[in-house]
């Protein structure tokens, strides 16, 4: 079975998955940013950004650094 993220934002074309691992030390998060585009009739992922994206990537990264501190377990 496939790992889920534990939470997951989405703006747009953005998306910001939070991931949880258990550790020696305990519970860690990790986060993935990706953005979508279109290659033809196919959708893809990329984790590269325009310079248009940063703004709603702050947010969005904001966001998830607010969710994990809020879900320390």
């Amino acid at each position: 079975m496939a790992r889920r993220p534990v939470y997951e934002l989405r703006r747009g074309l953005l998306t910001v998955r939070i991931w949880r691992k258990r550790t020696r030390s305990g519970i860690r998060h990790t986060v993935s940013v990706t953005r979508l585009f279109r290659d033809g009739d196919t959708w893809k992922q990329s984790a590269r950004f325009g310079p248009d994206d940063i703004p709603l990537l702050r947010l969005l990264l904001d966001e998830a650094h607010t969710w994990i501190f809020r879900h320390p377990q």
